[in-house]
């Protein structure tokens, strides 16, 4: 079973830059349409950058100029540049395969806290 792990969370002043990893840990050829989502406290979850075949990315309007999703196959790896931080991006953040199902697991996540 493949399972998707989160990491690179952390405190950031608006206007920095953080890097989420997401490592796909099992038996996986390599890791492909894969999602950044994020939840923040009192809305619904949101998918905000996502890599599906061969490299094609899609952004939410919201983040597009300032985040990049790229994907290191060797590692089985997907990242999430973040730059350009604002107060209103943080949440905590997910990946999950695209599209998700109702039956994928949803992990821990990994808290992104924009303030000064």
């Amino acid at each position: 079973q493949v399972q998707l792990v989160e990491s690179g969370g952390g405190l950031v002043q608006p206007g920095g830059s953080l890097r989420l990893s997401c490592a796909a840990s099992g038996r996986i050829g390599s890791i492909s349409d894969v999602g950044w989502y994020r939840q923040a406290p009192g809305k619904q979850r949101e998918l905000v950058a996502s890599i599906v075949g061969s490299g094609s990315r899609n952004y939410a309007e919201s983040v597009k100029g300032r985040f990049t999703i790229s994907r290191d196959n060797a590692k089985n790896t997907v990242y999430l540049q973040m730059n350009s931080l604002a107060p209103e991006d943080t949440a905590v953040y997910y990946c999950n395969w695209v599209p998700v199902r109702a039956s994928d697991y949803w992990g821990q996540g990994t808290q992104v806290t924009v303030s000064s």
